[in-house]
């Protein structure tokens, strides 16, 4: 029986998204459609500030900007 990891994304503070995980069974890609190879890697930081000179990942200026974040998990309203 092959066991699968979840792939997990966490919100860092005033920072990117940790994505981490089966990493080789996320599809992620540019605007165009082409893939990003991560098969190699266990881990992955996602830029979420807008600053990064390597986006989609992250590459640190988030810290030389001074960005701030909710990091809190916000409940859905159910309606209906």
């Amino acid at each position: 029986m092959e066991i699968v990891m979840a792939i997990k994304a966490v919100a860092l503070k005033d920072g990117p998204y940790q994505v981490e995980g089966a990493l080789d069974e996320l599809e992620l890609t540019d605007a165009d459609g082409n893939r990003y190879e991560l098969a190699s890697k266990r881990r992955i930081f996602l830029c979420r500030c807008g600053a990064s000179e390597t986006k989609p990942f992250c590459d640190g200026h988030h810290s030389k900007i001074g960005f701030q974040a909710a990091e809190a998990a916000v409940k859905a309203e159910h309606q209906g």
